[in-house]
């Protein structure tokens, strides 16, 4: 989100630049108007598309800025049989959930389905090792998927009571 103000900024430039070199070509006038109300409907044009992909699924392939991520917490999945797999993704070191989209592939189906049910049973976690590294996803057809446990609070022995001095007591004979 914090990039999208960077592109929009890069596109309303670029649409700039060129209207200002169509405007200052020696071209005729109607073709010099026709080109810059074309870079004007290019402004919100890219506004919309931009703000538009925002909502949209990222392809597993896609991603090259954290394709090198150890492992990622899945937050959610999302199976629409025969065509995609939409995963819920917390990369590791990352604040902000993500939004991927993967091809249909029944075994990586049930395997993801079979994780997050387990981790829902058992209270846990589902991380995924690995996400975007497709070299074990293409050669074995499966994803390194695992559930982790909450880890169970320390337990520590009760302490001994107190030994206080009682003078009034009687004092304890030793045989």
């Amino acid at each position: 989100m914090e990039l999208l103000i960077y592109l929009f900024s890069a596109a309303v430039l670029i649409a700039a630049t060129l209207a200002s070199i169509a405007i200052w070509a020696p071209r005729v006038t109607y073709t010099r108007f026709a080109a810059l109300v074309v870079a004007l409907l290019f402004i919100p044009l890219a506004y919309v598309q931009l703000i538009e992909m925002l909502s949209k699924p990222k392809p597993v392939s896609h991603e090259w800025y954290d394709n090198d991520v150890d492992k990622a917490e899945i937050l959610g999945v999302s199976l629409e049989e025969g065509e995609a797999i939409y995963l819920w993704l917390r990369l590791d070191g990352a604040v902000m959930p993500r939004y991927y989209v993967m091809p249909w592939a029944q075994s990586t189906a049930e395997e993801l389905e079979d994780a997050v049910e387990e981790a829902a049973r058992k209270n846990g976690t589902v991380i995924l090792r690995q996400p975007f590294y497709r070299r074990s996803f293409l050669e074995t057809g499966q994803m390194n998927v695992e559930v982790v446990l909450p880890s169970l609070p320390n337990v520590k022995p009760p302490p001994f009571p107190p030994k206080i001095f009682n003078p009034r007591a009687a004092p304890e004979k030793s045989i």
